[in-house]
């Protein structure tokens, strides 16, 4: 009670200060420049010492600058070459939140600079804005503050123990959309960061006023086009060859199939604000690649074997159906993006067949074919012989290609990508690519997103605001499955990997959490034991036999769980065609079944209702979009974690095993109890205050409860 007491009389001073700083004039930038993405911040997370750094990778527009500062004497920076395209950071301190400033001109940008290790006891929230002030708890003492207006530091900072005031800048009422962000660091390490929304210079606090182009608020469908919808009969086309067998040749769906769905309200009635298409680029009207039990070549049905990487493939419909789709979706205030193949071409492409020499070498230097060696040779190797990967460190490679990427965000209303195999790609590609997107087009709201399997090191290293915004967590998804299917798995090892992914990305990332993919075994068979865990061949189950769920509450209820997770920890929830309802299926091809809109079994009713409903309760709160996340409980078996925003808080309980569970958890100082309401949970989940800090959650046996207040 005394830390609440203190608390409020710090807030009640600062709030009086506040009010004399309102006439503070804006003094921000306000060139293009100013109002871009969020520029990422400069990790110097793990030791002291010097950092090398492309001044692309958080500012894309400019290639280098008149000059880089800094007024903090902790920091020295160093060009490494003159324009400062490129520079070095070299400190010999931890546990401090710093900027740069970026020069052109008169003008000047900030960068964030984070300095030691994020703090898991160190929490702060924003919970109060007034007088255009901004008003940040923290639960330990804030040894120094940095806040930024979209990417200009603001002066107007005030420290007083455990609480951050932040004047809101007079020209953000000049905008209808822009960000104010909070970096602090106590004196055992970093605070999480904070992130609000304005609308015209105030705080979003109603999920209602969340726009389509807010990336925090997505909610991804992946669809596989030609096993989707098949809305135009006149463009179906089958290899029809004995060498290839129909499980993998073209089954019709197409682009007017997409846009029939969105018309007839599908995706709108689930909740989906993003629809991630495969690649729509000509593929090859023969067979390639060869599986052996059972025999059979494989039809390009997928997308990824690009035969014109600039061309629709007439199998799935013209420019003029590309356009209706994307215009159609956007009238339903909803994203599409695209899957982008830029790895590798087809052998038969005529760029390949003009330029043989742009591919890496297929024989390694001691003999071995470069086929599948993912790790050892991961920017040379070649997924198959069909498809040799590009050598994209080579400029005269690398410029052209990233020009064929761009031809769809130039000519179609596309607003991102998702990028495939980003980790065979080398970076310089992604830094020109993203490069020419934002300074050719500045005033598009893109967003981009990439595969690759890997440590947060390596998956980190992509996510910049100068190459691609996020990635997906696979590391999530594949913690999630073990725990929720293994039953010697530990809760704790969720908890440790959302911890481990808030550090690495920051704590208001938008990796995307998926309940499966076209890669990977349908997730309810796994969870319902008819697939099981573990290194073996889970593509030919699928072709030997019929691949169910197994047992149907198990299956159900592992999916439910997984949905829980991915759609209320930070990150955009993604579900695979299918999962809503719960479809069952091995490896690929199973798992690129020809989608069926009707449930078969009660099961999948409920399943489909309850995909519903925490889609819904996610969009309709501001805590699940842009809420700080805390741990409040943990054990083996269950987890309880709060979501707080601007007084609002959503908290989430989580049981994995198969006995219901009470637990009574301390909320913080500033995430007062009162009356609740259960957005979504499974039967029996329930919610009490105990008192003005504590509540009880009442959470069911292999279920979840989601409560608001």
């Amino acid at each position: 009670m005394r830390l609440k007491s203190t608390l409020s009389v710090a807030v009640a001073m600062v709030m009086s200060l506040c009010v004399l700083h309102l006439a503070s004039c804006c003094n921000v930038a306000e060139s293009k420049f100013a109002l871009g993405n969020n520029a990422t911040v400069v990790p110097m997370n793990v030791k002291v010492g010097t950092t090398a750094h492309y001044l692309t990778d958080y500012y894309p527009q400019w290639v280098g600058a008149d000059n880089v500062t800094t007024a903090d004497a902790r920091l020295s920076l160093t060009p490494v070459v003159e324009d400062w395209s490129e520079f070095e950071v070299a400190t010999e301190v931890t546990n401090f939140v710093s900027t740069l400033d970026v020069w052109h001109g008169e003008e000047a940008l900030a960068i964030v600079v984070l300095g030691g290790e994020r703090d898991k006891e160190s929490y702060m929230s924003a919970t109060i804005e007034d007088d255009g002030c901004v008003i940040v708890e923290a639960t330990k003492p804030v040894v120094e503050a940095v806040a930024l207006w979209q990417n200009n530091r603001l002066e107007d900072v005030i420290v007083d123990g455990n609480v951050i005031t932040v004047t809101i800048p007079e020209c953000a009422k000049g905008f209808d959309r822009s960000a104010i962000r909070v970096f602090a660091a106590s004196e055992d390490g970093r605070f999480n960061d904070v992130l609000l929304p304005l609308e015209r210079g105030a705080v979003v606090t109603d999920a209602n006023n969340i726009r389509r182009q807010d990336s925090q608020s997505q909610i991804l469908y992946s669809l596989m086009i030609d096993r989707f919808n098949n809305g135009n009969t006149a463009n179906d086309w089958k290899i029809n060859s004995p060498e290839v067998l129909d499980k993998v040749d073209y089954q019709g769906g197409d682009l007017a199939g997409i846009t029939a769905k969105i018309e007839d309200g599908f995706f709108s009635d689930l909740g989906i604000t993003t629809i991630w298409i495969s690649p729509i680029t000509q593929n090859p009207y023969d067979a390639w690649g060869q599986n052996v039990n059972p025999d059979t070549k494989f039809s390009g049905y997928h997308g990824y074997w690009p035969i014109y990487s600039t061309v629709v493939d007439k199998r799935f419909g013209t420019e003029d159906e590309l356009r209706q789709m994307l215009a159609t979706a956007h009238d339903s205030q909803m994203n599409v993006i695209l899957d982008y193949v830029a790895n590798h071409l087809h052998i038969n492409s005529p760029v390949l067949q003009e330029h043989p020499d742009w591919t890496t070498d297929l024989i390694l230097p001691d003999g071995r074919e470069n086929i599948g060696l993912w790790d050892e040779q991961r920017l040379t190797t070649w997924f198959d012989k069909h498809i040799p990967s590009l050598d994209l460190e080579r400029e005269e490679v690398c410029e052209p290609m990233t020009d064929s990427a761009l031809h769809w965000v130039r000519n179609f209303d596309f607003d991102g990508y998702r990028h495939d195999a980003c980790k065979h790609i080398p970076l310089n590609y992604w830094r020109m690519l993203t490069h020419k997107m934002k300074s050719s087009m500045p005033e598009r709201q893109m967003w981009q997103i990439g595969e690759t399997y890997g440590d947060v090191e390596l998956i980190g290293s992509y996510v910049k605001s100068g190459m691609i915004d996020s990635q997906f967590d696979f590391n999530l998804y594949h913690t999630s499955r073990d725990v929720i299917v293994d039953e010697a798995r530990s809760m704790r090892d969720i908890v440790a990997v959302v911890e481990e992914s808030e550090a690495a990305y920051g704590s208001h990332h938008t990796m995307g959490n998926i309940t499966g993919n076209h890669d990977k075994p349908r997730f309810i068979s796994l969870a319902g034991g008819d697939m099981a865990l573990g290194w073996y061949d889970d593509k030919a189950e699928g072709w030997h036999r019929e691949v169910v769920v197994g047992d149907m509450d198990k299956g159900h209820s592992g999916l439910q769980l997984l949905k829980a997770i991915i759609t209320t920890v930070p990150g955009v929830p993604c579900i695979y065609q299918g999962d809503e309802y719960g479809v069952p299926g091995a490896n690929d091809p199973d798992n690129r079944d020809m989608m069926v809109f009707e449930c078969s079994n009660d099961y999948q009713v409920k399943e489909l209702a309850m995909t519903r409903a925490l889609l819904k309760a996610r969009r309709a709160s501001m805590p699940l979009m842009y809420g700080d996340y805390r741990t409040l409980y943990v054990d083996d078996e269950v987890w309880v974690f709060l979501r707080h925003y601007m007084g609002e808080w959503t908290l989430v309980g989580i049981n994995v095993r198969y006995e219901a569970k009470s637990v009574s958890v301390e909320l913080p100082s500033f995430a007062k109890c009162g009356a609740l309401e259960v957005a979504v949970a499974t039967e029996g989940g329930a919610a009490k205050c105990l008192g003005e800090g504590r509540i009880e959650l009442n959470i069911p046996a292999r279920g979840f409860v989601v409560v608001n207040k």
